[in-house]
């Protein structure tokens, strides 16, 4: 039961839930800073097919590094959130620009979201699922 503005507290099995569904996207996100980091031939190549020069990689790299890293931190997480949305609807564009399939990045973006949902009962209180009525 909830007062006022509290919201119920964690249960393990939601936050657990949560941590899962939020490891996804992350893993996704770690591994794409890897390898735009690393720049092998086929990050270099397929920047070039989505109409971006090799030199922004690194950039992007770090970029995306540092937005999953203050999503992983309980304290900044939905700071990371709305940054990954940033990051990950950058990628919807660049898809939608040459005509392409751009659901992976909105498919992760509902993962960042909905797995921080199930974890912080902040942004349950904030924007509540359904209705206490």
């Amino acid at each position: 039961m909830t007062h006022g503005n509290q919201a119920e507290p964690v249960s393990k099995k939601m936050l657990w839930t949560g941590r899962i569904v939020s490891a996804l996207p992350v893993l996704m996100l770690l591994f794409s800073a890897a390898m735009k980091l690393a720049k092998p031939t086929m990050v270099v190549d397929e920047f070039t097919r989505l109409g971006w020069t090799e030199n922004l990689a690194v950039a992007l790299g770090i970029v995306e590094l540092a937005c999953t890293i203050v999503y992983v931190i309980p304290q900044t997480a939905v700071l990371g959130a709305i940054l990954l949305t940033g990051y990950l609807g950058g990628a919807t564009a660049t898809h939608v620009r040459i005509g392409e399939g751009f659901l992976a990045p909105v498919i992760f973006g509902v993962l960042v979201w909905l797995g921080l949902h199930l974890r912080d009962r902040r942004l349950r209180a904030l924007i509540p699922l359904r209705s206490s009525h």
